[in-house]
């Protein structure tokens, strides 16, 4: 087609109007567009890399790589790979295969352990001298040296050429566009521009093949008129007028070939890049699948060897243990080491006092009794014990691998009877900390308490594997304890993806508590990553101190094979923005080879000066104790360019925070505490959003775990018709949800845009107006 028909059917129906007045010229004709074929040399690269990795290799010594494995992709051989300035250069059995490069101490560990591995479609490779190779991807280098300058270029080659396909591999997904984040939100938004486009061509289409058959119609009433035709006067107009309509349907002809060559071209163009995308997502799944059903027989096979053991080999156990340490000292990359919080591990204490500590925690009270002589309702002690339901969880955790969890359906199988809303509620369970943080004269001796509460909090946590309900949009909780307890708190799910709540306790005496938590979590293949992110707020009526901090990352671990057990992570700074005082925590994450106590939590509480005057220890699943510091020095350095650590002696340490023993029967009733067992339990004149009012989670709650997987579909597909028709509505307008009891403010301390609450929830409940509560149940 000639230049001056093309833009017709980009133009839309809208276009065709002023397009007829132009006449293209018919004997241009293009043939419809096609891809370049591929660059030459990666044509010739992809030849040699098939000729290189499958054909034989000239003999050299024993280090001399070899071509095996299931396909031509894979190379294996003997490199010396440098580890430390003790070891140096230690030799190692690598394995490139499918763009990856992965090293082992013996061929005989390829069955069980991978020491490293690095992405080559990212890597740089070079060369420093005849016979090493550097490697480095982000912050991952690896440092090779190979026997012989003819095996480091063989090594070289074979690496450049997987690198290439690894590239390839990438790039073909993407089309040449350079966007590439599979079931990303850019991939959402390109698929619908696409559908989008298709549509709009078979609107040209459909309004062409209408304009041919009218112009097409009138051409030949035009004919059957000029035929019986007498006058030769008239002969001439008539003649002029079938000219005229004949060009018309030239034009629109044109047109309808043009908008079909334009679908076509489209259509195959984007066949392609599917076809494409979808082989490489078949490929990367089941290499995916097939590392991690590796890894699940490795971790089977290491929990039966511990099970296997017998009490009287403990000793050797225990040596060979410390060998593995020792042994794997030697290899930088490989396993992750945490110092100490520097500052806050080594100090001097004197006798403990062995009577209880002034500053302990008390078992509080859920059942109705009253220390203050208030009346109280009769909580509930006890839910109904956990069915016995059999299910494969790696059947459907597989192909989660990657995702964003709060956006995969899971079966009320791997839930607790609670919703986000309640576990989030679950924070003030030691709520009497708090209470006597507020009768404390010193900021400093505030910021213990303070300390000990943001740590309480994980205390639930150590055997609650169970995933909580994730809340439907508006779905509000309210736990009411003013008179028992003197607090009042109120949570409502404010955003849905990413899932977010908002959080209000407001206590009569002497504290406000306030915080939007969005839940993060990734499947990670052996285990689950949580990352709570926002921050928590807590201010003291009287003094007017302000205490902000974060939590930190929860993970658990054995997804596929063992008993699933938790862990917590991070780092906590709990800043005073009135005084700045600061306190900052240490979760040192749970290590085989640690000598620490599991679940350990180490800190320091310092003023606005930087002044230590406090030091914080304990776990976060049993205690948190404080020791005021008397006095601190500088210890020796261990080793040349290290800091001497601060060594501090203090008074014997206070117990702040002890955990309450969980009730009986409650590995029956999924681990929960006293609180736990009664934030469910059914409550008169209640929001019809709250939480307790969920139909899913009570049938689950009530062992009808059938039933309730049914609901919970069904409350999940009318959340999403709601959403659909409410962003009908809004059609370009929409900005999201507004939450009902909450509203979004910059907080005038921290800068931050956060969910607040607005008020008028108490009032509305005591009159008992829930008119405007969505109906989401």
């Amino acid at each position: 087609m000639g230049k001056a028909a093309a833009p017709l059917c980009s133009a839309g129906t809208r276009g065709l109007v002023s397009l007829l007045s132009a006449v293209p010229c018919l004997a241009c004709k293009q043939p419809p567009r096609r891809p370049p074929p591929p660059p030459a040399l990666l044509v010739a690269m992809s030849l040699a890399g098939a000729t290189t990795l499958e054909g034989p290799l000239p003999s050299t010594p024993a280090t001399t790589p070899t071509s095996a494995g299931p396909g031509p992709d894979t190379y294996k051989g003997w490199l010396f790979k440098w580890t430390n300035y003790l070891k140096g250069y230690q030799r190692r059995w690598f394995v490139l295969s499918n763009g990856l490069l992965s090293y082992y101490r013996t061929q005989a560990e390829m069955a069980h352990t991978c020491r490293g591995t690095i992405n080559l479609s990212t890597a740089h490779i070079d060369t420093e001298d005849s016979c090493n190779i550097v490697l480095s991807n982000g912050g991952r280098t690896y440092h090779l040296k190979a026997h012989s300058e003819v095996e480091r270029q063989r090594w070289v080659t074979a690496l450049e050429l997987a690198k290439s396909k690894a590239i390839r591999m990438r790039n073909n997904q993407s089309d040449d566009s350079g966007d590439e984040e599979p079931a990303s939100q850019s991939d959402k938004s390109e698929l619908h521009g696409t559908l989008k486009s298709l549509s709009s061509k078979l609107e040209d289409l459909s309004t062409c093949n209408d304009l041919i058959a009218k112009h097409g119609a009138a051409l030949q009433r035009s004919l059957s008129e000029l035929e019986n035709l007498k006058l030769p006067a008239e002969s001439g107009e008539k003649i002029k007028a079938v000219n005229e309509r004949a060009t018309l349907f030239r034009i629109t002809s044109n047109a309808m070939i043009n908008a079909c060559r334009d679908f076509l071209d489209l259509a195959e163009t984007h066949s392609r890049k599917w076809q494409r995308a979808l082989q490489y997502e078949r490929e990367q799944r089941t290499r995916l699948e097939e590392t991690i059903e590796q890894l699940a027989k490795q971790h089977n096979n290491l929990e039966r060897a511990c099970r296997g053991t017998p009490s009287g080999a403990n000793s050797s156990l225990l040596i060979t243990w410390t060998s593995v340490k020792a042994e794997a000292s030697d290899e930088d990359e490989e396993t992750e080491y945490f110092d100490a919080m520097e500052d806050a591990q080594a100090f001097i204490t004197v006798a403990r006092d062995q009577r209880r500590p002034r500053g302990g925690s008390h078992q509080a009270s859920y059942d109705g009794s009253s220390k203050d002589g208030i009346h109280k309702k009769k909580r509930r002690t006890r839910v109904p014990d956990k069915p016995n339901y059999s299910l494969n969880l790696w059947s459907i955790m597989k192909n989660c691998i990657g995702k964003e969890l709060s956006k995969i359906p899971m079966p009320v199988n791997f839930n607790e009877p609670l919703s986000m809303l309640q576990r989030l509620t679950e924070d003030l369970e030691y709520h009497e900390l708090l209470d006597k943080a507020v009768k404390c004269e010193s900021s400093i001796e505030q910021m213990c308490f303070v300390a000990a509460f943001s740590v309480s909090s994980y205390s639930t946590t150590v055997h609650r594997t169970a995933k909580p309900f994730n809340p439907l949009l508006g779905e509000t909780y309210e736990l009411d304890r003013l008179d028992e307890l003197g607090f009042r708190s109120l949570c409502e799910q404010v955003s849905h993806h990413p899932p977010a709540a908002a959080h209000h306790v407001y206590s009569k005496r002497g504290w406000t508590l306030w915080q939007e938590i969005t839940i993060a979590s990734k499947f990670r293949g052996k285990y689950l990553s949580i990352m709570p992110l926002g921050y928590i707020h807590l201010e003291f009526h009287s003094s007017g101190n302000h205490y902000v901090w974060q939590k930190v990352t929860s993970t658990v671990h054995n997804i596929i094979v063992g008993k699933l057990w938790i862990d917590q992570s991070g780092d906590i700074e709990i800043i005073n923005y009135k005084s700045k005082d600061k306190c900052q925590l240490k979760f040192t994450p749970y290590s085989y080879f640690s000598r620490d106590v599991p679940r350990k939590v180490t800190g320091l509480v310092m003023d606005a000066e930087g002044t230590s005057h406090y030091v914080m220890s304990g776990t976060w699943d049993e205690k948190m104790e404080c020791s005021k510091i008397v006095q601190s020095s500088q210890g020796n350095g261990s080793s040349e360019g290290k800091v001497p650590k601060t060594v501090y002696q203090t008074l014997s340490p206070k117990v702040l925070w002890q955990k309450y023993p969980l009730p009986e029967n409650a590995e029956n009733m999924y681990f929960f505490s006293n609180l736990a067992l009664t934030l469910n339990e059914p409550e008169e004149r209640i929001a019809p959003t709250d939480s307790r009012q969920r139909p899913d989670q009570r049938l689950m709650e009530n062992g009808k775990w059938d039933e309730a997987n049914a609901e919970k579909q069904r409350l999940e597909e009318k959340q999403r018709a709601v959403r659909r028709k409410r962003e009908a509505e809004a059609a370009e307008d929409y900005r999201g949800y507004s939450p009902l009891w909450f509203e979004r403010k910059v907080d005038p301390v921290t800068g931050e845009l956060m969910c607040v609450y607005k008020g008028g929830y108490w009032e509305a409940k005591e009159q008992q107006q829930w008119s405007a509560c969505p109906n989401i149940f």
